[in-house]
């Protein structure tokens, strides 16, 4: 009797898991459609931003724009996922919504855009015309970084940006951050080890498409150190690369440096060799808003960097400025070389233009600290190490970059308006990096 009931028993067990494991395997490995539409959705799109329901919190205007009134008030009191504004793909125009499928249709616009489970609603005609066109010939397949930003924008608020997304967000500045042309950062608002703001976490490609695996994932950033007084930004990396290998890149940017100021390819290749670190300073009086300089850890053998200064010094002779007397004496103890030379050039009023010196190091190596206005005072902070995986760490006080005009005016408010900003890209040197940091509101 036990045998004839064991079959049973077992044929049972097979039927109850093979019920339970197929509809959870299937939910695995296929996407759902409402995944299936932001898969759609994602190559159309230049910048796309995630956001959780929040049914307790005023309406965004967004929603009234698209929507109308009643309806947008009605659908987000009801929301209970995630929703969606994104840009298309040419950066221009005005955003679309995009929100989960309302059980009831009614009350959506007549031009409303239905997205397998998603609702999209474009700013006006022409621009859903031209999405229906696009939407027609786009790949469901998104692999690699594509295929991870799309779980981060599903799953919380996160944005994700490709390359005429960062171009629009940056303005001026887009070609200098070539290293991260394409990514996606997750937001956490209030994180367990910061008070009013959010941590950010992500990767990000010099090239899109990438299909590698994700850049391991590091313990927890330690907190830098805040800012000293009057630094608006601080950059610094074991090599200026990837800032300027793009900018560089261009005939029009390197024949003048060269033929004005002998910075050819041997002496560019020779800036971008070294670790460094690049401030931006307020300078409260005076014809300038803000003064810069730029920290290079030459190492021991000088001679190449004495003649880039001697072509350098040529060069901006030549250019009708002055040569005054280098400041002798330090501002703190230690702080400048009393043996190398130093140099300083001023405008006919005697406004110091830039210049250069050399900065003493304790037990180590002197530093060449080129400086464009006002003479930097005391003594910097340290360069990083070198080293292939050492990472690119950036600093910058966004509200006082923003109040002298040196924010990019595209940028959303909340970041322009920060307190702090702090980013960590690690490694620099492989096809996807790392992208962490904070932001203090």
């Amino acid at each position: 009797m036990s045998r004839a009931l064991h079959w049973p028993l077992r044929a049972t067990s097979l039927l109850t898991a093979a019920l339970v494991l197929a509809p959870a395997a299937a939910l695995l490995l296929l996407p759902r459609p409402q995944a299936e539409g932001l898969e759609r959705l994602l190559p159309q799109v230049s910048l796309i931003q995630s956001f959780p329901a929040a049914p307790q919190r005023p309406v965004p205007r967004l929603w009234q724009e698209r929507l109308g009134p009643r309806a947008a008030e009605r659908l987000w009191r009801q929301q209970r996922g995630m929703w969606w504004q994104f840009w298309g793909g040419d950066g221009d125009g005005e955003a679309f919504l995009a929100l989960g499928r309302p059980a009831q249709a009614a009350g959506l616009p007549a031009g409303a855009l239905t997205l397998d489970q998603l609702v999209v609603l474009a700013p006006d005609p022409l621009s859903r015309r031209q999405l229906q066109e696009q939407l027609r010939s786009a790949s469901r397949q998104r692999r690699g970084l594509e295929r991870r930003c799309l779980e981060r924008l599903e799953q919380g608020q996160a944005v994700y940006w490709s390359p005429i997304g960062l171009a629009e967000l940056t303005g001026p500045l887009a070609p200098l951050l070539q290293q991260v042309r394409q990514g996606c950062l997750s937001l956490s608002p209030n994180g367990r080890r910061l008070l009013n703001g959010l941590e950010v976490t992500g990767e990000t490609a010099a090239n899109t498409g990438v299909i590698g695996e994700p850049p391991a994932a590091a313990g927890p950033a330690p907190v830098p150190a805040p800012l000293p007084a009057g630094t608006l930004l601080d950059l610094a990396g074991p090599s200026l690369s990837p800032l300027l290998s793009s900018l560089l890149a261009r005939q029009l940017i390197r024949e003048p440096l060269a033929a004005r100021y002998g910075l050819g390819e041997t002496q560019l290749k020779l800036l971008m060799s070294v670790p460094f670190r690049l401030r931006l300073r307020s300078v409260p009086r005076g014809p300038f808003q803000a003064a810069m300089d730029l920290q290079l850890a030459v190492g021991r053998d000088r001679r190449p960097w004495a003649a880039l200064l001697q072509g350098l010094r040529q060069g901006l002779l030549q250019q009708n400025l002055q040569e005054g007397p280098a400041q002798l004496t330090p501002s703190a103890p230690g702080a400048r070389s009393q043996t190398l030379p130093a140099a300083r050039f001023l405008r006919d009023d005697g406004a110091v233009l830039g210049g250069w010196r050399w900065q003493a190091t304790a037990g180590g190596d002197p530093q060449l600290v080129l400086f464009l206005g006002p003479e930097p005072e005391g003594a910097p902070r340290a360069v990083p190490a070198a080293g292939k995986g050492a990472p690119l760490v950036l600093q910058l006080q966004p509200g006082g970059l923003n109040r002298i005009g040196l924010m990019p005016p595209s940028l959303p408010q909340l970041v322009r308006q920060a307190a702090q900003l702090q980013l960590s890209l690690s490694p620099s040197n492989q096809p996807l990096s790392r992208l962490t940091g904070r932001l203090r509101l």
